[in-house]
């Protein structure tokens, strides 16, 4: 049997990189939401202080979903077996699939918060999908460059 020289060994990683993993994404996540729901819950006309209020119960409450999410998605990841030579494509991907988890939380939460602030469900509904669609932006930018950073990182990688 002839053996392919070519094919790259998935390295064996510590779970301590995916929590680390975990949590630095859930700051740069958790920032940016907050930062985007307090600008547009202003713009939908409540003050900076009932906009900062409910900012940081929606950032608050992603904290905690989230970084459960996130980790489950990143050991799901892990145990994927996909090789490539392409690891851009693969981030890609991956990024796009972490995105689709993070926007329903993400629709959910703020429409919950809202809701349950301000008592209307057409106003939560304006501002939920408002940040989802500038949030499937920034977060899939912010995250992409997270997993390069991550990628070129050996913290937490078993050398075999």
């Amino acid at each position: 049997m002839i053996e392919n020289q070519n094919i790259k060994l998935k390295p064996r990683l510590e779970r301590k990189r995916h929590v680390s993993k975990t949590i630095t994404w859930r700051i740069i996540g958790s920032l940016d939401t907050w930062l985007i729901s307090w600008i547009l819950i202003q713009f939908f006309g409540e003050n900076s202080q009932e906009a900062g209020e409910a900012a940081t119960y929606i950032a608050g409450l992603e904290l905690i979903t989230k970084t459960i999410f996130y980790y489950l998605h990143e050991r799901v990841w892990y145990n994927l077996n996909w090789i490539s030579d392409n690891q851009k494509l693969r981030h890609i991907v991956k990024t796009i699939s972490w995105r689709l988890v993070g926007a329903v939380d993400t629709i959910l939460l703020v429409f919950i918060v809202y809701y349950c602030l301000f008592n209307t469900t057409e106003e939560a509904s304006n501002v939920a999908l408002s940040i989802f669609s500038i949030e499937l932006i920034t977060k899939m930018i912010l995250y992409y460059f997270h997993e390069r950073v991550w990628f070129s990182s050996s913290y937490g990688v078993i050398q075999q």
